[in-house]
């Protein structure tokens, strides 16, 4: 990308990847919104860009069924795939479509998935989803997560639209919406898909780092980076401390943990630690829908090539169905947040 996001007190904006106002950011080439039950949901008609974001919340679905990917309608045996569900992982070869998420429960319950791909004619296209949520209803059950990587073995056309399939009977339910946003070197828009909604340092002197009022936005991109706080840091959304919020995690690759009817998503921005630790999330933020978030968090593990970053991977759900966040608050439940934490929120309709 043309420029990126820096850490501590050099952490702005990303005009270039993340959108906030400059030119050649990311930019909504076409969206497909579900007016009736469909095992298909399709955005066709696509800009040859060199990457493509696709954010997809999924109403819901007839029964219970994975979810995967084709590309320019092609249902041939050129796809192979990698998907864990839960932290199982499997394989597959010569298929006639990719994976995008993949499930085991039974829920018919939303989905919501982040995914990228790399477009280049001339070349295998590679697609990865890199962590799904799906709710299961109420705070009490904990979120679903799910990891999908593929490749569509074209090598002689740019994709020109993308599918989320169930490849059976099962359809998905009126409402679901595919989102497909593209970013090319060559762009000097200023129609960015992401809007900064809110940009917030730390004092230095307090356990609080919120937010403040955000406008209402269906999606939400939240990026943050923290540090000195002690033993942990707890997430919650328009001040709601009740036991409202459900979460799933692995740890350094771990096995999947599990909390449920907590007061905040806690720990979403990482671990118990002194040390910076950067955090990528996403929420699809459905005024009737449960709130589904998907996370990313690296910590530095202390200074040094000797030493080597932590990680965790993290979906979480707020099981509010009355109202769109409109408040985000990070409370570390040690010590105050350090003057180089900075919160930053993006959102789109």
């Amino acid at each position: 990308m043309q420029s990126y996001m820096g850490l501590g007190n050099s952490l702005q904006t990303a005009q270039a990847a993340a959108g906030g106002g400059g030119p050649g950011g990311w930019v909504e080439l076409a969206r497909t919104t579900l007016g009736s039950a469909n095992a298909d949901l399709t955005v066709s008609s696509l800009a040859d860009k060199r990457y493509y974001m696709v954010l997809t919340a999924t109403e819901g679905s007839s029964a219970n069924s994975d979810m995967y990917s084709r590309f320019n309608g092609d249902s041939g045996s050129n796809y192979s795939y990698r998907v864990a569900y839960n932290g199982t992982e499997s394989t597959q070869i010569n298929q006639g479509n990719g994976g995008w998420h993949t499930t085991a429960t039974g829920s018919t319950t939303p989905l919501f998935t982040v995914a990228y791909i790399a477009n280049l004619a001339g070349e295998e296209k590679l697609f990865m989803c890199p962590l799904s949520v799906k709710a299961l209803s109420g705070a009490g059950s904990a979120p679903e997560r799910s990891i999908g990587f593929t490749k569509w073995t074209n090598t002689s056309a740019a994709i020109n639209s993308i599918t989320q399939t169930t490849t059976t009977s099962t359809t998905q339910s009126t409402g679901s919406e595919m989102v497909v946003l593209g970013w090319d070197p060559a762009d000097t828009h200023t129609t960015n898909f992401w809007e900064e909604l809110a940009s917030v340092n730390a004092t230095g002197s307090s356990t609080n780092l919120s937010s403040g009022t955000i406008s209402a936005k269906k999606y939400l991109w939240i990026q943050c980076f923290t540090k000195d706080w002690t033993t942990g840091v707890d997430m919650t959304f328009n001040n709601d401390t009740g036991s409202n919020y459900a979460r799933r995690y692995s740890n350094l690759g771990g096995a999947d943990a599990t909390s449920i009817n907590q007061a905040s998503i806690n720990d979403m921005v990482g671990g118990a630690s002194s040390n910076p630790s950067f955090t990528n999330i996403f929420i699809v933020n459905n005024s009737a829908n449960e709130k589904l978030a998907i996370g990313h968090n690296v910590d530095n593990n202390g200074t040094g090539a000797t030493n080597y970053p932590d990680r965790i991977e993290m979906v979480g759900k707020w099981a509010n169905t009355s109202a769109q966040i409109t408040e985000i608050d990070l409370d570390s439940t040690g010590s105050n947040f350090s003057s180089n934490s900075i919160l930053k929120v993006w959102g789109s309709n």
